[in-house]
Formats: structure tokens, sequence, C-alpha cells
């Protein structure tokens, strides 16, 4: 019996949406928003019935209808710390996610809509390796202040879904190896992934290499001093870290593609620059390795910037020490939400509960 599975990933100006026939991709559409359309809502679950009818009408258009599905699978979002894996969608988690808190993410929405139209239907609806995704060891948490403990934040959805075709590639079990994944994009997170954990990992708003559009980890004296004497609100400072940061504060640009064009065209900033974030993920790799004890079986690269051999060789020339490096680049998440939600349907694992797996919640 094949199964029909229908991929969301609601993002802050699009919504992606791919159906699959078992591992089989049908066909994928991203649908572009106008902001300003997007603007005109108070919140962003208020727009849910907007997005909901942008993925009613490009089903009908390719000639298929929300009754041909076996299950939805919904980009997971801003939830309470839980471990990786495919979560069933029920009412705790959608009170979860209807928060919008600790701020206001479009991945909330995935498990939302996958509810919405699964409910009618009496069909399951799932959500894959959210990006709060916590399975760090609790000594990787603590920072140096009890009040400030390192939060996991990341891409665990591509991340679990590249350890997973690296294994797969290399014979082996996912849960049976170590690996270092770094994801590069307009954010950057690398991961110690010890046999199916994600042990330890930069928050890429907050700590590791500076990305693309990202500050990464910045002098917290000096960060503190600027926010006493510069006269920009809390609201304008945490723009420049998580959005003008990185790249963009450097060379105006967040392309990588630009900032490369720009240091071959001989612009001294936007070289040195580029060899900076290359340089930070260098050693946040060597600092991932120590979290693995140096047992690390390979480097995976994977991510947008990924595509760039030469700064993928600028990487790899500091860290091949440590182990072979494989490269994915792009983002797998919509296979990788079908395929969480595939590997339910088939029996191959059970669906987490999420009540079960928060701070209090019965892990029996």
């Amino acid at each position: 019996m094949a199964f029909h599975i229908l991929a969301l990933n609601p993002g802050s100006t699009s919504t992606k949406i791919a159906w699959y026939k078992d591992r089989e991709e049908l066909w994928r559409e991203t649908v572009r928003h106008d902001p300003e359309a997007l603007g005109e809502f108070p919140s962003v679950a208020d727009q849910f019935l907007f997005r909901l009818a942008t993925i009613e009408a490009a089903v009908i258009d390719h000639g298929m209808a929300f009754s041909d599905l076996s299950a939805v699978a919904g980009r997971g979002g801003l939830v309470e710390p839980i471990p990786g894996g495919t979560y069933a969608v029920d009412e705790p988690l959608l009170a979860r996610l209807r928060m919008g808190k600790p701020w206001e993410h479009a991945s909330n929405l995935g498990g939302i809509l996958a509810d919405a139209i699964c409910r009618p239907l009496d069909l399951p609806a799932f959500i894959v390796d959210p990006v709060a995704v916590d399975e760090m060891d609790p000594v990787a948490k603590i920072t140096g202040l009890p009040e400030l403990p390192k939060v996991s934040l990341g891409h665990a959805l591509n991340i679990k879904a590249t350890v997973r075709r690296a294994a797969a590639d290399l014979g082996k079990k996912w849960d049976e190896l170590n690996f270092i994944v770094a994801h590069i994009g307009g954010g950057i997170t690398v991961c110690a992934h010890e046999k199916g954990r994600m042990i330890d990992l930069n928050n890429a708003n907050d700590f590791g290499p500076f990305s693309p559009e990202r500050a990464g980890g910045l002098p917290a004296g000096d960060l503190l001093r600027m926010c006493f004497t510069d006269e920009s609100s809390e609201k304008d400072v945490l723009r420049r870290l998580v959005g003008k940061g990185g790249l963009a504060a450097y060379t105006g640009t967040s392309d990588v593609r630009e900032v490369k064009a720009l240091a071959a065209e001989g612009d001294p900033l936007a070289k040195e620059a580029y060899e900076a974030m290359a340089w930070g993920i260098a050693r946040e790799i060597g600092a991932q390795a120590a979290a693995l004890s140096g047992r690390v079986d390979a480097i995976l690269f994977t991510g947008g910037v990924a595509f760039d051999s030469d700064f993928i060789a600028l990487v790899q020339k500091r860290v091949q020490w440590i182990a072979p490096v494989l490269v994915y680049p792009g983002e797998d998440e919509m296979p990788a939400l079908a395929e969480g939600a595939l590997r339910v349907l088939r029996g191959e694992e059970e669906a987490k509960i999420y009540a079960c797996h928060i701070s209090g919640g019965d892990k029996s």
C-alpha cells in the first residue's frame, strides 16, 4: 500500500508545499507571499486561513484533493524543548503552537495547518524535528551565569535528515555513528550528533560563528556597553544581531554569492569577511569535536552555502584532520517531513506524544 503525504513548511514570506507518494516526490511548489499582504494580519496566527487557502489552491492546481492523503506533516515550530522525532499533532501541542512564544514564528503554523487539513478527514497530522529539539547534555547548557543557560535552537530538521542520509551512504545505522554537522545558510548551526542525539550545538542566534545575516557570538562586555550607550531600542539592537549582522554588517549584503563576487573584484573587506566566516565555522567544528571526545566518524556540510565549493574548501582545509568530510548541499526539509511521517505510517517508529516529553510530562 502506498502512502500519500503532504509536507508543509510555512516561512516568513512563503509557504512550501510538497506531495509525496511514499518517498517519491510527485510535485513541489513554493508560494511566495507579498510581505505587505502578510503585514495586514495582526499576528502570524491570524495568517492561518490565508495560508490554508493557499495550500488548498495548490493541491487543486496539481489535480489532487485532501481526501487522497494518508497524512500531513507540518514544519515544527517554537515549542517546549523536546527530543527529536515525529510528533502527533494533538490538543496540547496545538495549544503550544498557538501561543507564539517566546516569539512568533511562521513555522508554528505547520502543525496547525496540518491538523486543520487532517481533522475533518480523520487522518493523522504530524510535526517532525522542530527547531526547539533539545537533546543536549546538561553540562553543555552551562554558560557561566545560571540565569542565562544555553538554549537548544537550531536547524534540527535538516540536521537529522542529513545525518540519516550520510549514515545510509556509509552503510551504517544513523544512531550508531558520531557526526559533526554544519548547516550553513542564513543562520549557521554546528552540531555534535552522537549516536542519534544532538548533544551540543551553537544557538545560531546567540552563539558560534557569524553567518550571512547573524552576528553570532560577540564580546559580552562590549555588547553590554553598546546597549547602554547606543540610542537604539531593544528591537533595533536585536535586529542588528539577527538579520543585519554577520556578512550583511560588513558588506551590505547577506548573499554569499554577492560577497564572493565583491571579493573577486578586489574588495578587501568582502574578502576578509568571507574568509572570516569560514574561519569561525572551522573553529566551531573543532569545539564540537571536543564535545565528542574526538570520536568523529564524519563531518557533514549542508545548507544553501554548501553549494559554494570554494567556501567549503576554506573550512575543510582546517578541519579535515578531524574526520572525513561529506557535503550535502541545500536543505532536505520537505522530504525530511514526509519521511518522518512515513516512518510512523509504516510502523518503523511510533509517533511521539508532545505532553509526554515536555518538562513535567509523563515519560513512561
